[in-house]
């Protein structure tokens, strides 16, 4: 099965990570990849950086700033591969402690 990590920042918080985190992000990265886990990983922009499109019903809406407003915000993800939740537990709760953040564990649908 597949999940999402998702990278729980704060927005007023430190975004990126420091040469530490980093460390232990990239020997976390190797360790999903050599174990096969691995499907992609990405860090993403910040909020004020984002725009939101909505086309529903021809409603042709642009703009510009994140669709919701919170004090925490996606900074980035991984999509692993794991045989069950159990597995990705252990592995997000392996992320979080790696990045130093808040990890968020959602499963693929379908």
């Amino acid at each position: 099965m597949r999940y999402l990590f998702a990278v729980m920042a704060e927005v007023n918080g430190t975004v990126n990570a420091d040469a530490g985190e980093m460390a232990a992000i990239d020997a976390f990265n190797e360790k999903l990849q050599s174990r096969g886990h691995l499907v992609m990983a990405a860090g993403v922009a910040t909020p004020d950086r984002s725009m939101v499109f909505d086309n529903r019903g021809g409603h042709g809406s642009t703009v510009e700033g994140p669709a919701v407003n919170s004090e925490l915000f996606m900074a980035g993800f991984w999509v692993i591969d794991a045989s069950d939740e159990a597995v990705a537990q252990t592995l997000a709760a392996e992320a979080s402690r790696a990045c130093n953040r808040i990890i968020e564990l959602r499963p693929f649908l379908g």
